[in-house]
């Protein structure tokens, strides 16, 4: 089973501001003793914006429909009418939020969002930002760490190349072959000389 993760974008006047905070913190408690549960984190872009960017994270679907199914959670989301208005949810399972396109998603959208890329292609995407980061690792660092214990040697690797591969290399691998990924033509081919 794969983890979950739920964004949502919910608009609230901003002079209403406690009631919201209070709100967001009631329907942290509910969601802290569902099994699964993960995490929750909410931030807003601006002080005084009327968006408020929520997201929650479960073990799997199971335990993730256990909570959107709920009286309780039914309770919480009935106790803001009025003061809160859902504009955005979109659910991730996995790494493949890496491989989808930026998409707004609306509440009340039917059409579903573009199928994740096949996981053989994922795997390929991985490995073409990952293979010259190991090996730019291998010669940079282990020459530095060639005395320490496997363990020290693998936790500083581990420690330097997954944020760089996670924030830098596959953010632009993915947008370079975003065209592949998504089984469209690559883009060259429709420029003309």
């Amino acid at each position: 089973m794969e983890t979950v993760t739920v964004a949502i974008t919910r608009k609230a006047d901003p002079s209403r501001n406690a009631e919201m905070l209070a709100w967001v913190r009631a329907g942290v408690t509910l969601a802290e003793h569902f099994p699964g549960f993960l995490g929750v984190g909410w931030v807003r872009p601006v002080v005084g914006s009327t968006d408020w960017h929520m997201l929650y994270r479960f073990a799997d679907a199971d335990a993730l429909h256990a909570w959107e199914d709920s009286p309780q959670r039914r309770w919480w989301l009935s106790s803001a009418q009025g003061m809160v208005e859902h504009t955005r949810v979109e659910k991730r399972t996995g790494i493949e939020g890496w491989f989808d396109p930026p998409r707004e998603l609306s509440v009340d959208e039917l059409t579903p969002p573009p199928a994740a890329p096949p996981r053989w292609k994922q795997a390929v995407t991985i490995w073409i930002g990952f293979f010259p980061l190991s090996l730019l690792s291998s010669v940079t660092l282990m020459p530095a760490l060639a005395g320490q214990h496997l363990v020290v040697r693998t936790l500083a690797m581990t420690l330097c190349l997954t944020p760089l591969m996670t924030y830098l290399v596959l953010p632009q691998v993915t947008r370079s072959l975003q065209w592949w990924l998504q089984g469209r033509p690559p883009p060259w081919r429709g420029r003309r000389g």
